[in-house]
Parts: structure tokens; C-alpha cells; sequence
């Protein structure tokens, strides 16, 4: 299995937070790919995707970022009401959590990110349902 790797930081819900990532990940000529941002009151999680995953952990790791690596599945399907439900009711039946999901539009192509309880068994699982997963390759080359 190939899973997409996310950059996930803790950082505190202020102001200046976002700045201060964007501006590590921009200084080592970092490209991000899709963001991602869940607050919990004082704290929050960034997400990133980013075109070199190891030198963004690094940069981030040395300028004192708390950053860790999220692995999640990037499943394409196609761009039309119920699409979503497809992939959450597959994914239910064979009784799979979904920690994390977001999603976007690229041209007709409908991207949706899931970080889930078994990430093995949900690629096997979507695979056998037909819905095609995504490589970090692939989706770098959207």
C-alpha cells in the first residue's frame, strides 16, 4: 500500500500561526498541495500536503514546529451528488471508521482524503468496490 503522507502541526490558536508555518515551509521552497485546519478552542491541528514531505518534517522539526506524519488514502471518484455517500457507505459496511476526511475538485476529478481506524483494510476494501486509490505520485501530479 502507497498511502498519502500529510504533515499534521499542533499549534496554538492565534493570529500569527499560519504565518509563521507558511513562512518555514516557503523559506525551504516547499509547494503545498492542499491545507487543511481543525481548531480546538486554544489549539488546533494544521494539515499540509506538500511536494517533499521529508524535507517539510525536517524544516518544520528545526525551527521547533510539534509536527508529526499523517498517512491517509487518496480515493478519486467522480464528480456528482452521492459520490461521497458511496465511499462512507462502503466504508461502514465493513465497519470501518473515518477519523479525518476532506476533499476538492481538481477539473472533473473529485478527490477525497480519508485518514481512517484501518488503513489497510480500507484500500482493500474501496479497491474491491472499484474505486481507485490514488498514489502520493498521482495525486503530486494533479
Amino acid at each position: 500500500m502507497n498511502p498519502v503522507q500529510l504533515l499534521a502541526v499542533f499549534a496554538e490558536n492565534k493570529p500569527d500561526q499560519l504565518a509563521r508555518v507558511t513562512a518555514a515551509l516557503a523559506s525551504a521552497h516547499l509547494n503545498i498541495h492542499w491545507i487543511g485546519i481543525a481548531d480546538v478552542q486554544k489549539f488546533g491541528v494544521i494539515r499540509f500536503l506538500v511536494d517533499r514531505t521529508d524535507l517539510a518534517f525536517d524544516t518544520l522539526k528545526q525551527r521547533g514546529f510539534t509536527v508529526s506524519r499523517v498517512d491517509v488514502l487518496a480515493v478519486e471518484v467522480e464528480d456528482c451528488p452521492g459520490a461521497l455517500h458511496i465511499v462512507a457507505k462502503t466504508l461502514s459496511a465493513a465497519g470501518i471508521s473515518l477519523n479525518n476526511c476532506s476533499g476538492f475538485v481538481f477539473g472533473r476529478r473529485a478527490i477525497i482524503l480519508l485518514e481512517t481506524s484501518d488503513l489497510e483494510l480500507a484500500r482493500q476494501t474501496l479497491a474491491h468496490h472499484g474505486l481507485k486509490i490514488l498514489s502520493e505520485t498521482e495525486i503530486l501530479q494533479l
